[in-house]
């Protein structure tokens, strides 16, 4: 008992209280927070597919590279590399030989995304490419994190 004899225990309960209050707060602040994040911000939209005759059309394909920030001519290049076939541009749409479904058009994209656009620190598609002396490098825009890109 000797240890307790100069302690004003009103006092403690009341920093007690004040401390659980504060843990709740920051918990539920870490909860909304934790919410958000698995949250994608960036959605990518369908791709809209059209077949005429052997060529597939994807008339929606001027709205990928806006929302990715990248060069056109390189994501169609990405594209038809990894479909294996020529491809061209008429406009906002892209041609590609032969039938390609929309669901091959959306795995490459979200694989595009994941490989070429989002931070690998922190995982924002806040990013651009930066060439220095022909080296090309992802410099994310929200964490500052340099990586290097592979650019086709």
């Amino acid at each position: 008992m000797k240890y307790l004899s100069g302690r004003n225990f009103a006092r403690d309960t009341e920093m007690a209280r004040q401390y659980d209050d504060l843990l709740a707060r920051a918990r539920s602040t870490l909860e909304k927070t934790a919410h958000k994040s698995t949250q994608n911000r960036l959605e990518i939209p369908e791709p809209q597919v059209i077949w005429v005759g052997n060529k597939t059309i994807l008339r929606n394909y001027s709205e990928y590279p806006k929302l990715m920030r990248r060069d056109p001519d390189r994501l169609l290049m990405y594209l038809a590399k990894e479909l294996a076939t020529a491809a061209s541009l008429d406009g906002d749409r892209a041609i590609f030989i032969g039938r390609k479904d929309k669901t091959s058009f959306s795995q490459l994209f979200s694989r595009y995304m994941a490989d070429n656009v989002t931070c690998p620190v922190c995982g924002s598609p806040d990013t651009h490419i930066v060439t220095e002396s022909r080296l090309h490098f992802r410099v994310c825009e929200a964490c500052g994190a340099r990586s290097s890109a592979r650019v086709n």
